[in-house]
């Protein structure tokens, strides 16, 4: 068998994409589902699950996200601090007039589960709610 290992640190290096969502036609999961594959690196040939081995993701325009049906009055996001009667409920609508489209992508796009890997993961992700003037020329849409 070969010992020869090849060139590691090109395959490992980190790729930039940029995602518009003012322009993106398609609805929060299925870009969800795109930006995550991203991030996790799981659109690489050298993908492993015990390293973090995915790419940079700059999603553009938060607040443009779409939603498919009635989603955005009946979809609910829940947390609980684990005490009895600390459930707390808050409407996708709710939750965009709070926090912005930001935090629902963020929340959407989580790829991993809570293990070592997910520290490097949720920094490899920035969302920037309005389109400006320079990032508009240079934004792509995901693979």
């Amino acid at each position: 068998m070969s010992q020869f290992t090849g060139q590691t640190r090109l395959a490992y290096s980190r790729t930039w994409h940029a995602v518009n969502l003012s322009t993106d036609p398609r609805p929060l999961g299925r870009l969800a589902t795109a930006i995550a594959i991203a991030l996790m690196g799981k659109h690489k040939p050298i993908y492993d699950p015990s390293t973090d081995c995915g790419d940079y993701v700059v999603a553009v325009g938060c607040t443009d996200l779409r939603v498919t049906g009635k989603k955005r009055a009946q979809k609910m996001y829940y947390s609980h601090t684990t005490r009895p009667g600390s459930l707390k409920s808050m409407s996708l609508e709710r939750m965009m007039g709070k926090w912005g489209g930001g935090e629902v992508l963020r929340r959407a796009a989580h790829p991993y589960k809570e293990n070592i890997v997910r520290l490097g993961g949720k920094a490899s992700m920035a969302q920037i709610p309005e389109v400006k003037a320079a990032f508009a020329q240079q934004a792509s849409p995901a693979q």
